[in-house]
């Protein structure tokens, strides 16, 4: 299994650029803003496209009763999942130099796929009540208050994927490198393993 040991090797690696590159963008763009307000989101913290994005999206926010952005600090996540995706690498690594040397089965390739899937589902899922928390949370002594035709407090979440319009903003929300690493690791190490049954049926 030594080309599919290597695959599962380069796959898992592949989740280390999470640690360089964002996760995920969120872009905010609106008539009285001609550059939209960035903030791209890494797994350790999040940071402004731009110099002041950050400052700037708070300030927006302030006046409608949103919640600042978070610091590393605020954010279990941010402590959690830089140890999570360091853990899934070094795992995948360990497997792939058990898969070289032969010692180990392919669904172990399989195994740590769909561990990985979980994981990012749950990620995912985390992320998104996250942004509902952000955007429904609000502050009643806010500045400006908003309701529907009920009377109920508006919603001001960012979309989990794609664009939506919230007031006169207009929120982009899409994945960046980190996530396509990530996505391109996960296929490798699929590949790794369909790769591996077909060299033990080769023996």
């Amino acid at each position: 299994m030594k080309k599919s040991g290597l695959l599962m090797i380069i796959g898992s690696l592949l989740l280390l650029g999470l640690f360089y590159f964002p996760l995920w963008n969120i872009r905010l763009g609106a008539p009285q803003y001609p550059d939209p307000m960035g903030m791209n989101i890494y797994i350790s913290g999040i940071e402004g496209e731009e110099e002041f994005d950050i400052q700037n999206i708070d300030g927006v926010n302030h006046y409608i009763g949103m919640k600042k952005i978070p610091t590393p600090a605020e954010m279990w996540e941010f402590r959690i999942f830089p140890m999570v995706i360091g853990g899934m690498a070094a795992l995948g690594v360990f497997l792939g130099v058990f898969g070289l040397l032969g010692k180990i089965s392919p669904y172990w390739f399989l195994g740590w796929f769909i561990l990985m899937l979980v994981l990012g589902t749950l990620g995912m899922m985390d992320f998104n009540n996250w942004l509902l928390d952000y955007g429904t949370d609000l502050d009643p002594k806010a500045i400006i208050k908003l309701t529907d035709e009920a009377g109920n407090p508006l919603s001001y979440k960012p979309p989990l994927f794609g664009t939506e319009k919230i007031l006169n903003f207009t929120a982009h929300s899409y994945p960046r490198a980190g996530a396509y690493l990530m996505f391109l690791g996960m296929l490798l190490t699929l590949g790794a393993f369909f790769l591996g049954k077909k060299e033990k049926r080769s023996f």
